[in-house]
Parts: structure tokens; sequence; C-alpha cells
């Protein structure tokens, strides 16, 4: 359970963006022996691994030998995004001397976790040509200070961000000069940047995962949200793929569901139900193959919180290392309803792994995931579930070492389940 921990870290750290993630998923899956099925070429219907990249999100699956038009799919679905500092198309800032960049906010980002870390730039170049480049300053780079508290006496009392004005990072002394952070970047790929026509840019914490605790028995990891789903994810499909029978395992990870997967890349948009179509071998045999799906949707889940308890229901609380929780909303804000428990409580059982139950507080409402709109979507029944973490959207978090390792195992079983 602990291999697997430290090869999230691994992960984590060559994935600071959606296109970082995958391509780092498209390496482990070409090493499995996984081949592309391009999006605007001819489909592949034949037997075996293929994966299809759309910028920030990824498909994979697996089709066992012989699978007849219809056959029923297994699903697992998180995404690749997580809240951050996104920079803006001009980004060439400053004042009082300094040298500045400016962003603002992606998703909905813990806006004060972002102070005083050291940042690393990472994303991609778009150039006139029609290609893209991938660029990850990983190093200390930028840095968005706090005001000392001898400036500010009642800091302590409460801090006030504006997200214009106070998140700006600084990277140097001087005038700021337009185009100066589109050519240093350029220079670190090694193009030339007046081949640059624009970029998707975001900062990332440069601190490295880390182990803590007496027993080491807890992780601190930026992007947990939902690098640690996106990881487990990709390695039961790998592991399904050793075990494919009557259904077809699938993998996909969406860009943007933290600003609620409206986009081409989206949950909410056609692309994974135009490959599900395709799988099931056309219109007319979609029909029997969704209504004998079933979609594990993962995405972190809230840990119960020692020094704020009261914000959490009593009897419904997950902790790290308990295993991934059942995530239910009576209001559909988790897709979970009793059969879908039951698929997934038998996954834990046959993968011999726990599990727990989350529910919100009453008066506390919950967040959502892809999980609603994929039900509502594809009308595939649909689980919700999701290892528990501290510091949820923070610029770095905090897992139990062992879930990881724990949804991988039932991911594997729920993705190979034939029932």
């Amino acid at each position: 359970m602990t291999d697997l921990a430290h090869d999230l870290a691994d992960f984590i750290a060559a994935a600071p963006t959606p296109y970082h993630a995958v391509a780092e998923g498209v390496r482990r899956l070409s090493a499995a022996g996984f081949s592309e099925q391009p999006e605007a070429g001819p489909w592949d219907g034949s037997s075996g691994g293929r994966y299809l990249v759309r910028d920030g999100t990824l498909l994979a699956w697996f089709v066992p030998e012989a699978a007849p038009p219809g056959t029923p799919m297994r699903i697992f679905a998180a995404h690749t995004d997580s809240p951050t500092l996104k920079v803006k198309p001009r980004p060439d800032v400053g004042a009082g001397g300094w040298r500045q960049v400016a962003v603002e906010v992606y998703g909905g980002a813990l806006w004060n976790s972002w102070l005083d870390r050291d940042l690393g730039l990472a994303g991609r170049l778009a150039l006139y040509d029609g290609t893209t480049v991938l660029v990850d300053v990983h190093r200390p780079l930028l840095r968005v200070p706090q005001l000392a508290i001898h400036l500010d006496r009642q800091v302590n009392q409460g801090l006030s961000l504006d997200a214009q004005q106070h998140l700006l990072p600084v990277w140097g002394l001087g005038s700021p000069a337009e185009g100066d952070l589109i050519e240093f970047l350029a220079d670190e790929v090694g193009v030339d940047p007046d081949e640059v026509a624009a970029h998707d840019l975001v900062v990332h914490d440069v601190t490295p995962p880390a182990r803590l605790g007496e027993e080491e028995e807890l992780l601190a990891a930026p992007r947990l949200d939902n690098l640690a789903s996106a990881h487990a994810g990709l390695g039961a499909l790998l592991a399904a793929a050793d075990d494919a029978g009557g259904v077809i395992p699938v993998f996909v990870g969406f860009d943007h569901e933290e600003i609620g997967s409206g986009s081409a890349t989206g949950a909410a948009g056609p692309l994974l139900e135009t490959v599900l179509t395709r799988l099931a071998g056309g219109f007319d045999a979609r029909g029997a193959a969704f209504a004998g799906s079933r979609c594990l949707s993962v995405d972190v889940t809230h840990a119960a919180h020692p020094n704020y308890l009261g914000h959490h229901d009593p009897t419904h609380r997950a902790l790290p290392n308990g295993g991934p929780a059942l995530k239910v909303n009576a209001n559909q804000r988790y897709a979970t309803d009793a059969p879908g428990a039951a698929a997934w409580h038998r996954a834990c059982r046959d993968a011999g792994v726990p599990t727990q139950v989350f529910v919100g507080k009453n008066t506390v409402p919950c967040g959502t995931t892809v999980g609603p709109l994929i039900a509502t979507r594809l009308g595939i029944r649909t689980v919700d579930v999701g290892i528990p973490v501290l510091s949820m959207h923070s610029a770095r978090e905090l897992c139990g070492v062992r879930d990881p390792g724990h949804l991988a195992a039932a991911a594997t079983a729920f993705l190979t389940d034939p029932v």
C-alpha cells in the first residue's frame, strides 16, 4: 500500500498541470502496451488497450478479445485539474520597483495557502504553427509575499485578501516589460519567443511531497485533489487489463472539473459520450451497453478535521487510512444510490479493502463531482467515492499513505466486476 503512495508522489511531481498529468498518463499507458486512438482518425475497434487525448483530458480503455457490440463498461471517472492561480494573457506587471506576474484565481482555491510559498510555473505554450509545447519551471521562481504583521496588527483577527491586488506573485526587481515572462519561458524550452501566440500557464508549489507523522502514516502533497484519484484510476485500468472478461474497463480524467466542467474537455461536454458510443459498437448498440454499465466517480472527500469537528456529520465522518469513502447526498450532489453503493461495497469486499461512508452535515452544504453530470448525460448508474483529505483546495493537502493503495485495489475490482 505505501509503495503506491510513493508512486503517487512521483506522479504528482510529474504533473503540475492537467497537460502534464495527461502526458504522464500517456507515458505509463504506452509503457504497458496501450496505443493512441487519434480523435480525428479511423476508429480502431480491435481488442487491446487504447488511449485518446484532448488537451488536459485523457481517456483510456481495454477491449477484451471477442467483445461483442453492446458489451457493458465499467468506468472510472476522475479529473486532472486543481485549484490554482492562472497566468493572465498579458502577464508582465509590477509596482514599486518589483516585477510581478498577473494572475487570476482558478477554481475554489484557498487563497491564503498560496502566500509565502516557493512557486514554479508550468503549462503549455501555443505556437503560431498550431503546435503546443509543455513547459515546467520546477524550481523556485515566484512568491506571493504576505504583508508583515508590523504593518497590519489585526491580521490574526481575520486575513482579508483581494484577488486582484494581493495575489500577484513577485519574480524579480525592476520595471516590467511586455514579453519578459514569455521570452523567459520560451528560452526554457528552446523555442523562438516570437513564435509563441498564446499560453495556458499556472503557478504550482515546488515543495516535494513528503510523508509525515511519528509513523509516517500521512502524505502531504499538492494537487491530491484530484491527482490521487487519477493515479489510482490509471493503475486500476492497467491491472484490469490483465483480468478483463465480460466488461470493458474505461478510465477518464477530465479537465475543468474545478470550474464546473462546462467545456469541450469537461464532463459536461460530449467527449465521453462519443467515445463510449463508439466502444459500444455504435448508437444502436449503446442502449444495451449503457444500461449494463456502471461508473465510479472518484474525487477526494473531506477528512474529519480535529479542530473543526462541528463542521462534520457526527456519524458519517471519514479518516485517513480508513479506506476510500462512499459519498452520499440526498440531493444528488453525489450520484450514489443504493444499487451503486452495493456495487462499491462488493468491490471493496472482493479486494479486501476497508471503506467508510461520508455524508455532509445538514447545515454545511457539500460540493459536487463529475458523477452527477455523467449520470445525467448518459443515464449510466454512477457511484461517488474518494479518499479522505485535509486542507482540500489548499496549495498543499494531506491524506493517509495507505488510502491510495486501498483505492486502486477497490477500483480494480470495480472495473472487472461482471455483476
